[in-house]
């Protein structure tokens, strides 16, 4: 094991990251911009140093001074936690290259994934279901629209190189494609450094469900079950559970098996995610793979008992991996839900503020993945993420019901600060979402204005909201 690692994040994961070392025995370095020279991990991890201004491009997407941090430390391992350099192949390389380990997968598997059209041409030779759409990125709008025009509309234009739920968009009609294939190109650009696009069908009723695994440097691999994230907005999740529910036993096998096929085909290390879309009719399709910790982890660690973080420092050690396929054991229901600084009133805007008060839920089976107290200063500069509320019960009416419960108990706020708990909590209070019966359009229903009142009708009282 490791006597030092550079914790190359910021917040709840940098924080998770710092207690998986302190667990082993190893000495952890954060970095930090100067806006969160106040953080909740700048406080608890071994030694921390300023990289930089409140600027991501300048701090935590710095990779230079990144490095030299780790080497000023004596660090000889970075972990990228999720987002800014979790998945930069070449900021792998630039670790390899001055003697730092790089705690994911090998930079040249990371780029070959990374990319997600790449991404397709490999997962689809070894075997895994593909959407229809082209496997190539488009060069121009009018191939890309000739590619919609054969597989039939809705299509999804994404970025190559996206990630995050960023550069893509739905394309309902052939009017709509030329503009929104120019803008996902900008789009991508301006996120990604990357125009790059291609071209899929839209399954509009499908469901997101992914499948995590955990693969070491000798050829071995485990997968460890599956997690539902259909509960978006932009493309971004709020809700996950695992496993996935009202899927048969014989689709969430062939689920876990498919994802673990892919990534020993592609010599994958390191924990990572497959993701996928299942069809009303329980059929899947492989969309891409995140080279990285999810955010969601802690629902499979619940289900699952296995420590992500230790497993992906033990395998970027060189230990081989520690776990068989017969080891691993779903046992319940796990749920999450992500507490975001947000108004959900104002299509999500983010709300930065100071907390004047924060107090997260406990209590039996509850697990709360946060960096913040009261008096923290929410800035404008970075996701909106501020804590992750996970629940585990042997059976999913009584997850759903802790659920309900921690949420009631979360008490946040503070001047201008709105949080996204009111809306969670009307997901969760869903009657297709409580049947295990929902897919990505759940939240575009939830937001969907109500029909407007028949002035004719007598009137009515008004219904409590939640």
């Amino acid at each position: 094991m490791f006597e030092k690692i550079l914790i190359a994040n910021r917040g709840e994961i940098a924080l998770r990251v710092v207690r998986a070392c302190r667990e082993l025995g190893v000495r952890t370095v954060a970095v930090y911009s100067t806006a969160d020279r106040d953080s909740a991990v700048v406080r608890l991890a071994d030694e921390a140093v300023c990289i930089g201004p409140p600027e991501s491009r300048l701090s935590y997407l710095n990779a230079p001074a990144i490095v030299e941090a780790a080497r000023r430390t004596g660090a000889q391992a970075v972990h990228p936690g999720y987002g800014f350099l979790s998945e930069d192949a070449d900021f792998a390389e630039i670790c390899a290259d001055n003697g730092l380990v790089f705690v994911g997968p090998p930079p040249e598997v990371m780029s070959a994934l990374g990319d997600k059209s790449r991404a397709r041409v490999l997962m689809g030779a070894a075997g895994l279901p593909l959407p229809p759409g082209s496997l190539e990125t488009l060069g121009t709008a009018e191939r890309a629209r000739a590619v919609a025009e054969e597989i039939g509309y809705p299509v999804i234009i994404k970025g190559a190189a996206g990630g995050g739920g960023r550069g893509m968009a739905v394309v309902w009609s052939e009017r709509d494609f030329t503009e929104a294939y120019e803008r996902t190109r900008i789009a991508a650009q301006a996120a990604f450094g990357d125009d790059r696009v291609y071209v899929e069908r839209y399954l509009a009723q499908a469901r997101h469900v992914e499948v995590q695994v955990l693969c070491d440097g000798y050829g071995n691999g485990v997968h460890l079950g599956t997690r539902d994230c259909s509960v978006q907005r932009r493309h971004q999740k709020l809700v996950e559970e695992g496993p996935a529910p009202a899927l048969s036993g014989s689709t969430l096998d062939a689920l876990a098996e498919t994802a673990l096929r892919g990534a020993l085909s592609a010599g994958y290390t390191g924990a990572g995610t497959f993701e996928f879309l299942v069809d009303e009719a329980e059929r899947f399709h492989f969309i891409e793979i995140n080279c990285r910790i999810q955010v969601e982890h802690p629902v499979t660690e619940m289900i699952t008992g296995v420590d992500l973080v230790h497993e992906q420092l033990h395998i970027a050690g060189g230990v081989p991996l520690r776990l068989r396929q017969s080891d691993v054991r779903i046992n319940g229901v796990a749920l999450e839900c992500r507490v975001n600084v947000e108004d959900p009133a104002r299509n999500f805007l983010p709300t930065p503020g100071r907390l004047t008060r924060f107090a997260p839920p406990s209590g039996p089976f509850t697990r709360v993945d946060t960096h913040g107290y009261p008096g923290y200063q929410v800035g404008p500069y970075y996701d909106s993420l501020l804590a992750k509320v996970v629940v585990w019960a042997p059976e999913r009416d009584l997850a759903l019901s802790r659920m309900e419960r921690a949420l009631h108990e979360f008490d946040v706020a503070g001047p201008g600060v709105h949080t996204t708990i009111p809306f969670v909590r009307r997901v969760l209070d869903d009657a297709a979402f409580r049947k295990g019966r929902y897919s990505t359009a759940l939240v575009e229903r939830l937001l969907a204005p109500a029909d407007p009142p028949d002035v004719s009708a007598p009137h009515a009282p008004s219904s409590r909201t939640s």
